[in-house]
């Protein structure tokens, strides 16, 4: 029997070369795509997957939401985050959200399917790379820490989300909160991360490559 793959990624393009790249194994096969994390959650509730394919930086939902919600409904769904991002932030983010595997774009050509393979049966995947950056982290110890590791899970999806420009109401409706526990997380950022406003919180998301310039 085939391992049964969901695809989320916000690039048409993208998936379309991951299908590929997933079809040209005999083993698995991509039974539902989504181009946002609203839309990953419930391509998953209407084709259960054996394992999901989530980009983190999506319209909607990141992939760290998608991951947690997936696991509401799938606790034990085998989740593999593949993205642009390299940094340590999101590796360890990924894993604190119950990701199994780490995989970036870069990478996907030649180590896709056996990423999905390896979750599948169980197995945690990291790319070469990714756990060089966790084995450095660990080495680093408590006096190597950036000040992102300060933030929680939410106060960096919030980060994320003001560096973008969504106002706090869609940011308190992206996560159902309410508005003025989302101007708490903003003080909180600004007050962790020693910045004065909104813009500032734009180029250190950007800086530190939080999101996309």
């Amino acid at each position: 029997m085939k391992i049964k793959v969901l695809l989320a990624d916000d690039h048409s393009i993208v998936r379309a070369g991951l299908r590929r790249l997933v079809e040209e194994s005999e083993t698995m096969e991509v039974i539902a795509e989504a181009s946002d994390g609203t839309e990953a959650v419930q391509q998953a509730r209407k084709h259960p997957p054996d394992v999901a394919v989530i980009d983190i930086s999506m319209p909607g939902m990141d992939g760290l939401e998608v991951i947690a919600q997936l696991h509401t409904y799938y606790p034990k769904l085998p989740v593999l985050v593949l993205t642009m991002y390299e940094e340590e932030q999101y590796i360890v983010r990924a894993f604190e959200a119950g990701a199994m595997g780490y995989i970036t774009k870069k990478s996907a050509p030649e180590q896709l399917a056996n990423a999905i393979r390896k979750v599948h049966s169980g197995s945690r995947y990291l790319t070469e790379e990714a756990a060089e950056l966790l084995a450095l982290r660990v080495a680093r110890g408590e006096d190597g820490r950036s000040v992102l590791d300060s933030l929680s899970t939410r106060e960096l999806q919030v980060l994320r989300r003001l560096a973008m420009g969504h106002t706090n109401r869609e940011i308190a409706d992206a996560y159902n909160i309410s508005v003025k526990t989302v101007d708490t997380y903003r003080f909180r950022l600004l007050k962790k991360l020693s910045l004065r406003n909104n813009a500032d919180l734009s180029r250190f998301a950007i800086q530190n490559r939080l999101i996309e310039p």
